[in-house]
């Protein structure tokens, strides 16, 4: 028996629990997906495509507002 050393709790094994191995690699992985997001857009090099961009998100976020107002 050993604590785990993620969630510090007594894990049967002699290791960390999965699921808290795999919740670590998870956030690890939303971390990099938000640090990258301003590089996948490019938003200093193409100005004018950012009116699209923004426009898809608008169209995106009214459709999920109008499903949630109708539940």
């Amino acid at each position: 028996m050993k604590i785990c050393n993620i969630c510090h709790k007594i894990s049967a094994t002699d290791q960390d629990h999965l699921d808290c191995i795999q919740k670590r690699n998870i956030e690890m992985e939303d971390e990099d997906f938000k640090n990258n997001i301003p590089e996948k857009l490019n938003l200093s090099e193409n100005t004018q495509d950012l009116g699209v961009e923004v426009r898809a998100i608008l169209e995106h976020l009214s459709k999920d507002k109008d499903r949630s107002s109708k539940s």
